[in-house]
């Protein structure tokens, strides 16, 4: 898994460090959704039903190279019709 040296770093904060990888190749791979940021960065978004939270994850523009993963407390789950 590809990296950033900022992610490097936020990794080691207490909050992160909970966060396996691989909860953020699971979210990589098999989002329940993706929205392109303005500066081209990817934000993707699934359930860790080991915990039962949401994780973010975002990307850089290649689409591979992670830039932040976190517990997402304001996401809201889209109605599935």
């Amino acid at each position: 898994m590809k990296t950033t040296r900022y992610f490097d770093y936020i990794k080691k904060r207490t909050d992160r460090a909970q966060i396996k990888t691989e909860w953020i190749l699971y979210v990589v791979e098999k989002p329940e959704k993706i929205e392109i940021q303005a500066d081209g960065r990817i934000r993707k978004w699934a359930n860790i039903e080991e915990v039962n939270k949401y994780l973010r994850v975002i990307l850089l523009e290649d689409g591979e190279t992670v830039h932040n993963a976190f517990f997402d407390r304001s996401y809201k789950q889209e109605d599935k019709e």
